[in-house]
């Protein structure tokens, strides 16, 4: 969602917040990201992973032995929760110490007619 003026994120209405973030080394990395929503009952709306364009293809050297080749990704998730709810800001900053790249696109109110005060 796009608009002219910035949205601050509250906490006294429903919000969805949008990340994407890349992956370190391993396997388990994902595992641990949504744990840190579940920990914390965050509920997850969308989870979409894309190869990542620069660097799209690995090939194991041979320190690790072996030809395999796999995709790094970039993985794409919303979670229902405002950048202002704490509960998110403590999942963000576990989520930061498993992956190579986390960026916050945008938190946005999920009823897109709030009231007026």
């Amino acid at each position: 969602m796009l608009a002219r003026e910035p949205i601050v994120p509250r906490t006294d209405q429903a919000y969805k917040t949008s990340i994407v973030f890349a992956q370190d080394k391993g396997t388990s990395v994902l595992y641990k990201v949504l744990s840190a929503f579940a920990f914390r009952n965050i509920r997850l709306t969308k989870i979409e992973s894309r190869p990542n364009r620069n660097r799209p293809i690995r090939v194991v050297n041979d320190a690790n032995i072996g030809t395999a080749k796999h995709f790094e990704y970039m993985f794409y998730v919303d979670f229902e929760a405002s950048m202002a709810d704490f509960r998110a800001q403590n999942a963000m900053a576990e989520v930061q110490e498993y992956t190579s790249f986390l960026r916050v696109l945008g938190s946005y109110p999920m009823d897109m007619n709030p009231t007026r005060e």
